[in-house]
């Protein structure tokens, strides 16, 4: 069950990062983010409400932690696609995974030589998935802004499963909470929120959505598996995105990002079957 709720967390999260990057294309990154923030507290406070579990615990400080992380990834891994390509800033960002992967290893998890295997697969697949462009001359900026958005992805990631054990819809709605009191911040310096318009509000509400809703189900795994499994299998997104690329929008995919697709599905199944 852990390793299936981490895969449709990667999906949902890809799809999410498909549609975001839509909307920053049209709006600059820290209003396209701030925005798809409020829809997601909005459906993250339903869900709670509905299943009955607000509580009270140490589980929020970690919620804070990866609220924190969050924001600040999401808004240098969008501003990284605002001022580089896709190619060079996905499989940059998608490296996060080191972090909450590490973090699993100090905590104890001991993944079988199978599991291992699985993961090397899934992490080159990742990459080669992303269409990495690296040759030729590349501004440092995006460069510098999908780093950073890499560590504190990870940096959320073992935020989160580290207070999936107390409650994961607590965790996600504490973190939702802190991203939105930021969101508010900003607001406060702007006094706007950088020209985003009704016409932006669908393309926001999804992404949101699609963003809580994969943040749960990745805590949900964290907290009936272990993070190493868990933290590899929820870093796909790419891979959908790239999919969804090519289904959606026609994109053609080069035959790196098929071969990335191939071995990530079957790290997939090595870490599964392991």
């Amino acid at each position: 069950m852990a390793a299936l709720l981490a895969l449709l967390s990667s999906l949902t999260w890809g799809t999410g990062d498909f549609f975001g990057g839509l909307l920053a294309r049209r709006r600059s990154a820290i209003p396209a983010v701030l925005a798809m923030q409020a829809f997601g507290l909005l459906s993250i406070a339903i869900w709670a409400s509905v299943t009955g579990t607000w509580a009270v615990g140490s589980f929020l400080l970690a919620g804070l932690g990866a609220g924190v992380s969050g924001s600040l990834g999401l808004m240098a891994f969008y501003r990284a696609l605002a001022t580089g390509t896709m190619g060079v800033v996905a499989p940059i960002a998608a490296m996060g995974v080191a972090v909450p992967l590490l973090y699993g290893l100090v905590r104890g998890d001991q993944p079988s030589t199978v599991q291992w295997l699985g993961i090397l697969l899934a992490v080159v697949g990742v990459v080669l998935a992303s269409g990495p462009e690296l040759a030729g001359a590349a501004s440092p900026e995006p460069l510098l802004y999908a780093s950073g958005a890499a560590v504190m992805f990870g940096i959320a990631l073992a935020f989160m499963a580290a207070g999936a054990g107390g409650s994961a819809t607590m965790t996600v709605l504490t973190m939702r909470v802190v991203q939105v009191a930021i969101a508010i911040g900003f607001w406060v310096r702007w006094r706007g929120f950088g020209g985003i318009t009704r016409r932006d509000l669908p393309l926001a509400a999804v992404t949101g959505v699609c963003d809580v809703g994969a943040n749960l189900m990745y805590a949900f795994a964290a907290a009936l598996g272990p993070i190493t499994i868990v933290a590899v299998l929820g870093s796909f997104p790419p891979v959908a995105t790239a999919v969804l690329g090519r289904v959606v929008l026609q994109e053609r995919l080069l035959p790196m990002q098929v071969v990335g697709v191939l071995l990530a599905l079957g790290g997939a199944v090595a870490i599964s079957a392991g």
